[in-house]
């Protein structure tokens, strides 16, 4: 039989994952390897030399690209269609089944899935006709129900603990699956624990399925959550044959419930696995594969193997020193108009970064320097719905009579204002040709319930007191007291998980935007007036299409899968990146450094690492380590890139090489002046400094002085007194 189709330009370790025997294997497949690769050449072979059914076999993945992907390379392999292949994800296959046998699951034959918005209104309307407080976070409950259904829990599995919060929890859990078992209605989470109690509990059914999908092929393994690996594991029993493929090293979702422990736990489960490793990579250089094993070495907790490469040696890995978040983005911007000025494309170079809130100075940037480019997966920084809530705060208590602005935060953190009243309000409004803020006033009085009325009338309250007590604040100190007493940090402190976490900085990093703004003195604005206008014409370029050639800004997360010739790894300080909360949590540190490597080798040929030694972010000013990661990177690997001018810093403790490469002479650097230095000036007091630049009898400080300002002095003169 000819199966050089199947075969051809495979490598040895792909060639043995494609032709294992029939019994459990585990491929541990590195970033690059080519595991899309080995699962559907597998599938082939199982096919077309096993001379297995593609009836036999259920191939699982995370997306239904990913799912499409991989039919089409398998029917282009066999050069026919597959009809009869179960392929999908696992939200996918999990409602394939429950169609089928809505009975035995105990649903209705018409039963309708619900996404995560219509969930979060159910359960809006659970916690209102409980009448429930405003404590009770609609979003904070759905992340309960979700986390315990991804883990396999019924309410009737819960304790409480003792806890009065956790008790009402588990009743608004069991309250919220009766109204959804009422109305036929199934969320995500239920499609896939509703999925593996219809095997647990109907052993017939469960044994045909066992006879029929004997082969399970498994994408992203590392990926996989308690009850996804718990149907998987219900499904092979003791017979079938998984063959799961994935890589320890790229688990970084344990926020999302994915546990890389399941790894390991498969190897006990299936005691005979063979584990095959794939770690020839065909994306990137050597140069910058060697840099991603050695940082990823010193994670404890790993299978362990060594990606490599028939490729070139490549470039050294750049690791440029900013003064600050400008100066970053300066440099980043810098080098992209030489890649593009050399012809490259612009959709072909990637800005990576831990924090959302890290965009917006990078998006600043490119607007300036007139370069497309385009925030993948996620939203400009003033298009995000957070930002747009506290500008909505900001335009009202500026402008009263803006209505977008009042509908949009009349309910925002929700007080108590429902859609009829606010009907109520329109509808006044038009009659009488006025604002909404003008109507609220009006009804308020009079048509409104008592209930109602006390509600608008303490929002209208909260505007006015809002503009008072800020009227004399700076604006920076205005934008940061409006989103705290506004309520919006703790609405989202309340939103559990990365997407509450997220919002909140991106709010604090609203702060830092308005403290570096600089209102243009020819303007006869208010400085929040100028500020606003200012969000309202960033928000309105409008970032490139889709299509466009443009430059890609995303998370580390979304940048997973991903590959650029050109990569910038921006923010790597410690408390940034490693994540603060990270730090002292070894298995966070470990999950974080697993990020880094996804980082590292989303780059093809070019790499850049950024660090700052003070970076405003979050509304506050930070001097910080470089990040630990690019200690971990041997010096042979790394040229360091130093700004024109160069400052003392401290040193970092975790290699003794990179220290000493790290420490430069600054001017007035012998009378031992560095960023971060606290100094006292006899006018403006005491101070911090942020900048430095020219030598010699020309070098400045910028200093940032707790009563007088931000001031450039000339050392010469400056006569500042170390602290």
């Amino acid at each position: 039989m000819d199966v050089t189709p199947i075969l051809e330009n495979l490598n040895d370790a792909q060639r043995q994952a494609v032709t294992a025997e029939a019994e459990p294997t585990l491929v541990i497949a590195g970033a690059g390897s080519g595991k899309t690769r080995v699962l559907t050449h597998r599938a082939a072979w199982l096919i077309d030399v096993e001379r297995i059914s593609p009836h036999s076999l259920l191939a699982v993945t995370f997306t239904n690209k990913a799912a499409a992907e991989m039919r089409n390379r398998i029917e282009s392999l066999l050069d026919m269609p597959v009809r009869h292949l179960w392929i999908g994800t696992f939200h996918g296959l999990a409602h394939r089944l429950l169609r089928r046998h809505w009975r035995e699951a105990g649903l209705p034959q018409s039963f309708q899935i619900i996404d995560s918005d219509d969930q979060l209104r159910l359960i809006k309307r659970l916690v209102k006709n409980l009448e429930l407080d405003d404590s009770w976070v609609p979003r904070e409950v759905q992340y309960f129900i979700n986390a315990q259904k991804d883990e396999g829990l019924r309410p009737k599995h819960l304790d409480d603990d003792g806890d009065p919060h956790r008790r009402q929890m588990i009743a608004l859990y069991g309250e919220y699956q009766q109204l959804c078992d009422r109305g036929g209605l199934v969320d995500f989470a239920e499609l896939l624990l509703r999925a593996h109690e219809l095997w647990r509990d109907n052993p017939e059914l469960l044994a045909h399925y066992r006879r029929r999908f004997q082969h399970l092929l498994v994408d992203e393994f590392q990926d996989t959550n308690a009850i996804q690996y718990a149907w998987l594991r219900l499904l092979a029993g003791d017979g079938g044959v998984p063959f799961v493929v994935g890589d320890d090293d790229q688990s970084i979702y344990r926020w999302r419930g994915a546990r890389v422990e399941h790894i390991r736990q498969f190897q006990k489960d299936f005691p005979a696995t063979t584990v095959v490793k794939l770690e020839q990579n065909y994306r990137s250089t050597a140069t910058i594969l060697n840099a991603a094993n050695a940082v990823i070495a010193n994670n404890a907790e790993r299978m362990g193997k060594n990606l490599w490469t028939e490729g070139a040696e490549g470039e050294a890995i750049r690791v440029y020193s900013a003064y600050n978040e400008r100066d970053e983005a300066d440099f980043v911007i810098g080098r992209l108009r030489d890649w593009i000025d050399q012809g490259n494309l612009r959709a072909d170079a990637a800005i990576l970064y831990r924090s959302n809130a890290q965009s917006r100075v990078l998006e600043e940037g490119l607007i300036n320097a007139r370069i497309p480019y385009r925030v993948y997966g996620g939203l400009r920084f003033f298009e995000r719905a957070e930002i747009k809530d506290a500008l909505a705060y900001l335009r009202l208590i500026a402008n009263r009579d803006d209505d977008s602005s009042f509908e949009r935060i009349v309910n925002r953190p929700t007080r108590g204002i429902g859609a009829r009243t606010v009907e109520a309000m329109r509808s006044y409004a038009r009659a009488n040709s006025c604002s909404m803020w003008r109507a609220a006033g009006a009804i308020a009085s009079d048509e409104l319930s008592s209930r109602a009325a006390n509600a608008v009338l303490a929002f209208l309250h909260l505007i006015e007191r809002l503009a008072h007590e800020t009227s004399d604040f700076d604006l920076q100190d205005q934008v940061d007291h409006v989103i705290h007493a506004s309520g919006l940090i703790d609405f989202f402190k309340k939103d559990k998980g990365e997407k509450g976490e997220t919002r909140v900085e991106n709010l604090l990093e609203l702060v830092s935007a308005a403290k570096g703004f600089e209102p243009d003195p020819a303007e006869e604005m208010s400085p929040l007036d100028e500020f606003l206008s200012h969000a309202a014409l960033e928000a309105g370029e409008g970032q490139a299409e889709a299509w466009e050639d443009c430059v890609q800004l995303m998370t580390m997360h979304s940048a997973k899968g991903l590959e650029f010739p050109l990569v910038f790894l921006s923010g790597m300080e410690d408390g940034l990146f490693p994540h603060q909360r990270s730090i002292n949590d070894p298995n966070g540190l470990e999950e974080e450094r697993r990020l880094c490597y996804v980082g590292i080798t989303r780059a093809k040929q070019t790499l850049y690492v950024t660090h700052a030694e003070q970076r405003r972010l979050h509304g506050m000013d930070n001097f910080s380590q470089p990040s630990r990661f690019i200690s971990e990177i041997p010096d042979e690997y790394v040229e360091e890139i130093r700004p024109r001018v160069q400052v003392t810093r401290p040193m970092h403790t975790a290699s003794p090489s990179r220290r000493r490469r790290s420490t430069s002479i600054a001017p007035g650097a012998e009378a031992g002046i560095r960023l971060g230095q606290r100094v006292r000036h006899g006018k403006f007091g005491d101070g911090v400094i942020l900048n430095c630049e020219g030598q010699g009898a020309h070098a400045r400080v910028e200093v940032n002085f707790e009563t007088g300002g931000t001031k450039w002095l000339v050392l010469s003169y400056a006569n500042l007194d170390l602290m």
